[in-house]
C-alpha cells in the first residue's frame, strides 16, 4: 500500500481529529488560565495544538494530542485576571491548518492603544478576530513562498515601532503584562511581533512591489481630488502645485492600489480556504 509522504501534508483523517479534539477541549472544564500567572502552560497548550503532522506521524500525533485533553484536564487556576482558554478559529487550506485561539485575540488588542482589556469590548475583540483570520489567510499564502525569518534586530525595530504609539514604555509593558507577557523581551511576545514582520514582508512582496502609478493618474488625482478637497477645508488658502503634492500623492495612490489588490486577493482566498468559527465571542 503506498503512503503519501510530502512535507508538511496531512490526510484528512488527521485534520479530522484535530478539529474534534479542539472543540473537544473547548467543551472540557479545563480551568481558568491565568493570563498572567500561567502563561506557561498556556504556551505549551498552544504549541501543541499548532503542531503538524504527516501521514507518518499519525499515531504520535494523537498520543500528543490525548496530551492536550490531560493537560486541560489537570490545569490548575491561578490568581489574578481569568481567563479559559479556547480555540476560536480553525483556517485551513486543505494541507496546512491554522488556529485562533482566545489568547491571541487578546494579544491582538493588547497591541491596539486605548482599546480596553478589562474587560474587553465585544467589539473590539470581533475586529482583532477579523484581523487574525485574515492574517492567518495571509500566514497560509506565505507558506508557499518560503523567505528567511526577520533577524532579531527587525523584531527589535518593530517593537521601538509599536512602543511609539503608546504614552510611555511603562503604558506599552502594563498592557502587554494584562495579557500574560512578562514585558517587551518576553520570548512568545517577540515570536508573535517577528510572526507579524513576516506577514508584513509577504504582503509587501506580493501586493506592493509591483504596484505602478502614472504621471496621469497622479494629475487626474489631483484634479478630482485634492483641489476639491482642499477648497472646501481651506477656502481662500493659495493651492500647492501639483509638483509640490506630487510625492504625497504618489503614496495615496500607491495604498490605495495595495489595499484594492489585498481586498480582492483576501475575496478569492475565502472562497478558497475553510475558516470555521467554533465559538462565539
Amino acid at each position: 500500500m503506498l503512503t503519501r509522504q510530502v512535507a508538511g501534508w496531512e490526510p484528512r483523517g488527521l485534520i479530522r481529529i484535530k478539529r474534534c479534539l479542539c472543540v473537544f477541549v473547548n467543551h472540557l472544564s479545563i480551568g481558568e488560565f491565568s493570563l498572567t500567572g500561567n502563561i506557561a502552560g498556556l504556551k505549551m497548550l498552544k504549541e501543541l495544538l499548532l503542531m503538524r503532522s504527516n501521514f507518518l506521524k499519525l499515531r504520535p500525533a494523537v498520543a500528543v494530542y490525548a496530551g492536550i485533553i490531560l493537560l486541560a484536564l489537570h490545569a490548575q487556576p491561578a490568581r489574578g485576571q481569568q481567563v479559559v482558554e479556547k480555540t476560536l478559529v480553525t483556517v485551513s487550506d486543505g494541507v496546512r491548518t491554522e488556529l485562533i485561539l482566545l489568547s491571541d485575540v487578546m494579544w491582538q488588542l493588547a497591541l491596539q492603544p486605548g482599546v480596553p482589556l478589562d474587560p474587553p469590548r465585544k467589539e473590539d475583540m470581533e475586529r482583532a478576530l477579523k484581523t487574525l483570520v485574515d492574517q492567518r489567510i495571509f500566514a497560509l499564502e506565505a507558506e508557499r513562498l518560503p523567505r528567511p525569518g526577520p533577524s532579531d534586530d527587525e523584531v527589535k525595530a518593530k517593537i521601538r515601532e509599536l512602543l511609539g504609539y503608546f504614552p510611555t514604555p511603562a503604558d506599552f509593558e502594563k498592557r502587554l503584562k494584562a495579557v500574560g507577557f512578562r514585558s517587551v523581551n518576553d520570548e512568545e511576545f517577540e515570536r508573535v511581533i517577528a510572526r507579524r514582520i513576516a506577514i508584513d514582508s509577504y504582503v509587501a512582496f506580493r501586493f506592493r512591489s509591483f504596484v505602478v502609478v502614472t504621471a496621469d493618474e497622479e494629475s487626474r488625482y489631483f484634479r478630482d481630488v485634492f483641489v476639491p478637497d482642499f477648497r472646501r477645508r481651506y477656502p481662500g488658502v493659495l493651492m500647492p502645485t501639483l509638483n509640490e503634492k506630487r510625492d504625497e500623492i504618489r503614496r495615496l495612490l500607491i495604498e490605495e492600489k495595495v489595499a484594492a489588490r489585498i481586498e480582492n486577493f483576501l475575496d478569492d482566498a475565502k472562497r478558497r480556504v475553510d475558516v470555521e468559527y467554533l465559538l462565539e465571542l
